[in-house]
C-alpha cells in the first residue's frame, strides 16, 4: 500500500519523458520497473486508473487567448447542444452544469486561440455548424491563469 500512494503521487506529476518512463520512476521510488509495472497493472485493474492522458499547456504552444463560453440553451436542446459542440473543432471541454439565480446558463465550452479574433471565429463557427446563433452565450475570457494540472482524485494532497 506504501508503494501505491508514492507511485500516485509520481504519477500526478506526469510520467518523465524517457525511453523508459517505468524505469525512471522506479529508480525515483527506490523500486524494480517490474514493480511499477505491475502496481499500475494492478491499479488499473482495479478502476483506479482508467487511463493515461496528456495534459497540454496550450499556453507554451502559443494559444494565449483563452474562453470559458456560457450558453443560455433550452432545456429540452441541451443534449444535442452539447453533443454537436463537443464535436467542433476548436472546442477543448463542454459539459452541462445546472441552471442558477441570476445566472441563466446551462452549457458550457472552452475554447483556446492564438488572440482573441481566432476564439470569436471558432465561437461564431461552433454557434453556425450547430444552429446555436440565436441562443444567449457569452464569451468570458481569462484574465488570468493561476493553475493548469492533471486532476487528481482521492489522495488528499499537500497544498
Amino acid at each position: 500500500m506504501e508503494l501505491t500512494q508514492r507511485l500516485l503521487g509520481r504519477l500526478r506529476r506526469g510520467l518523465p519523458l524517457v525511453e523508459r518512463p517505468y524505469a525512471a520512476i522506479a529508480a525515483e521510488l527506490g523500486v524494480s520497473e517490474a514493480e511499477v509495472i505491475a502496481d499500475i497493472r494492478a491499479l488499473s485493474e482495479a478502476g483506479a486508473i482508467s487511463r493515461f492522458g496528456v495534459i497540454v499547456d496550450h499556453g507554451a504552444l502559443g494559444f494565449t487567448a483563452n474562453a470559458m463560453v456560457v450558453w443560455d440553451i433550452p432545456d429540452a436542446q441541451v443534449d444535442a447542444a452539447g453533443e454537436g459542440l463537443a464535436r467542433c473543432r476548436g472546442v477543448s471541454l463542454c459539459y452541462q452544469r445546472p441552471r442558477r439565480t441570476a445566472w441563466p446558463y446551462n452549457l458550457f465550452t472552452m475554447i483556446h486561440g492564438r488572440d482573441a479574433d481566432e476564439v470569436r471565429a471558432v465561437v461564431d463557427a461552433a454557434a453556425e455548424a450547430c444552429r446555436l446563433t440565436d441562443v444567449p452565450h457569452e464569451l468570458l475570457f481569462t484574465v488570468r491563469r493561476f493553475k493548469q494540472t492533471a486532476p487528481c482524485y482521492g489522495v488528499a494532497r499537500r497544498a
